[in-house]
């Protein structure tokens, strides 16, 4: 026999004994098979801090597996997994339970490739502290996931079947991802040996790349390193981006099914499509919550986000968060920026110096009195024409010329360091506040700033549904330059480079929550700037040393604010409150509602 022969005799045996291993594994492994351990638990189910976890291969009783799913604690969302008899289980209780519109999917061993490609400007570790837990429950949050409590890891999780890990930022140390799974052998001695991941979630404000793809390669290696023989997950069946991403690591479609409770967390799951128009986030935030307390909704411009709510003989039209209860006397104070300062002013607000631009010997002078300046036109959104930190009179005349192409009359203001702050003032009552924080990039030492910034710019608008770009326009230019640098030159690996100083949403910019931080100096500030405006729904942008600190300067304010940047502070709700008071349930302030991904947030 030939060498090729004894190749080709090898090959032949060896995929013989994988497709036996996958038609074995393919079994969740109830079906008769006894291990050596005396073959699984009966009705197995794991705690998994957001909810349970229930292995519906190992129930004989199907009726049983009902009554574990209608015992589902208040806030949390339980799951019943590896169902063979979706039909059955749902004729028991077919009001109280659904069908997941979830798939399966499978990693085999022999299907996965390692990657040589190590995680940049990132790692990844267990989750080890409270202050991890702390931070995991923020992305859960900001992903509308069920959070769970701190004590769970450690008090009633099992350590031996759970598996928690997390993605730290390697410069700031902040936790910008993070992953479960659990080992079906420890967690109910499962013969075939099988594991799963669940809660993948990634930070959308982090500028890393990959964090997603890095986790699942850390769980399915972590699971294959204890002997696993495979690893399943849940995704949405429309979640083309999350799919995209197992089947490039190697994952199998399989014909398993979940099942869960009809609850308020579950509702977008079982209740079908939230809208039939398309409106964009800003707007579907506000829809969303109007229909699921029976208000009535017509959508009469979707492109521009305009809709009538109607409710107990009240009807009122809005425009994203901006409706008929803000004047256009108030409105036209927020779009004239002179206005607003002047107005936040005489209410003993502490606000910047600011002069209308003039001729460029006006302009100088009045750079030379405060070195560094902020030019803006003076009716403008979304940072258009906006230059910060102005400090030559050339760069100066450049600003206001820009500036100009969005509004012939232009402000040119002090600057002031510090960080961005955007309060939200609802009924003059502040329902949340956030930083938002320039866009910036991390160079590998590979590609190109403008590279970068586009990758960055896609991964802003993946996270936003299209509503954050970073422009590669002449600010972004700019502030590139600044930086001693070309829009082609490769950025060394490691470097943090801010590419705009403004930190618009719609720009590029991130959001991160600082509600419970705010300095009531800062509260009092912003209620008392949205009663000298008479506004009822305002955005107010402040420039803060730090938002627990009484320093601040008000900069401008935003008759419609994006409600849905601040999740998940109840903005929808206090503003739904606003316009139909008698909607709130009595005695009660309305449910958040909060959902746990299967499949990853993508990064």
């Amino acid at each position: 026999m030939t060498g090729r022969d004894h190749s080709r005799k090898g090959q032949g045996a060896s995929a013989y004994r994988l497709e036996k291993l996958r038609r074995q594994s393919l079994k969740p492994g109830v079906e008769g098979a006894e291990g050596s351990r005396g073959g699984p638990h009966a009705n197995a189910v794991v705690d998994c801090g957001w909810g349970r976890l229930v292995f519906a291969n190992t129930f004989d009783d199907t009726r049983a597996l009902t009554d574990i799913l209608l015992k589902e604690k208040p806030q949390r969302r339980d799951i019943a997994f590896y169902v063979q008899e979706p039909h059955v289980v749902l004729s028991y209780a077919p009001q109280d339970l659904f069908l997941d519109p979830s798939n399966t999917y499978r990693l085999y061993p022999y299907n996965y490739r390692r990657t040589k490609r190590r995680p940049r400007g990132f790692h990844i570790r267990r989750l080890s502290t409270r202050e991890d837990a702390v931070a995991v429950n923020r992305i859960y949050a900001e992903r509308n996931m069920v959070e769970v409590d701190p004590d769970f890891y450690w008090t009633e999780g099992d350590a031996r079947a759970l598996s928690h890990f997390v993605a730290q930022d390697n410069r700031t140390g902040e936790i910008v991802g993070t992953v479960m799974g659990v080992d079906h052998g420890r967690a109910y001695n499962d013969p075939a040996g099988g594991s799963s991941l669940w809660c993948l979630a990634v930070d959308a404000q982090s500028p890393h790349a990959g964090i997603g793809e890095q986790l699942v390669r850390q769980l399915a290696e972590h699971f294959q390193a204890r002997g696993c023989a495979f690893m399943d997950l849940s995704v949405m069946h429309d979640n083309a981006q999350a799919i995209a991403l197992y089947e490039k690591l190697g994952f199998e479609r399989l014909p398993y099914f979940a099942i869960k409770t009809k609850n308020a967390i579950n509702e977008k799951l079982f209740a079908g499509p939230a809208f039939g128009a398309k409106l964009n986030p800003y707007a579907m935030i506000l829809v969303n919550e109007a229909r699921r307390r029976g208000i009535s909704v017509e959508v009469l411009d979707a492109e521009e986000g305009y809709f009538r709510l109607s409710h107990g003989g009240r009807s009122i039209i809005c425009r994203e968060s901006l409706t008929e209860l803000t004047t256009a006397i108030a409105m036209s104070r927020c779009a004239n920026k002179r206005v607003t300062r002047r107005l936040l002013g005489q209410a003993g607000l502490l606000v910047p110096a600011q002069v209308t631009a003039g001729d460029a010997e006006a302009n100088a002078e009045f750079l030379d009195r405060y070195e560094a300046v902020v030019v803006k036109p003076l009716d403008g959104e979304q940072g258009q024409g906006v230059a910060v930190d102005i400090r030559s009179a050339e760069e100066l005349e450049k600003a206001v010329a820009a500036a100009r192409k969005v509004d012939d009359r232009v402000l040119i203001e002090q600057f002031m360091a510090g960080f961005d702050l955007r309060v939200i003032v609802i009924d003059f009552k502040v329902v949340a506040a956030a930083i938002r924080r320039p866009p910036q990039i991390q160079g590998d030492g590979q590609r190109t700033v403008r590279d970068l910034i586009r990758r960055q710019s896609r991964r802003r608008a993946a996270a936003t549904g299209g509503e954050s770009k970073i422009p590669l326009d002449k600010e972004t230019k700019r502030c590139v330059a600044d930086a001693g640098l070309d829009l082609d030159d490769t950025l060394p690996a490691g470097q943090v480079l801010t590419v705009r100083r403004t930190a618009n949403l719609h720009a590029g910019g991130t959001i991160h929550d600082v509600t419970d931080q705010l300095h009531p100096k800062l509260v009092d500030a912003a209620a008392r700037g949205a009663r000298a405006l008479d506004i009822p729904v305002v955005g107010l942008d402040f420039i803060v040393p730090d938002p627990a600190g009484p320093d601040y300067i008000v900069i401008e304010a935003n008759e419609r604010p994006g409600l849905a940047n601040h999740e998940p502070q109840p903005t929808a709700e206090r503003f739904i409150d606003l316009l139909f008071p008698q909607s709130i349930p009595s005695g009660l302030q309305p449910v958040r509602k909060r959902s746990i991904g299967h499949g990853p947030a993508q990064d």
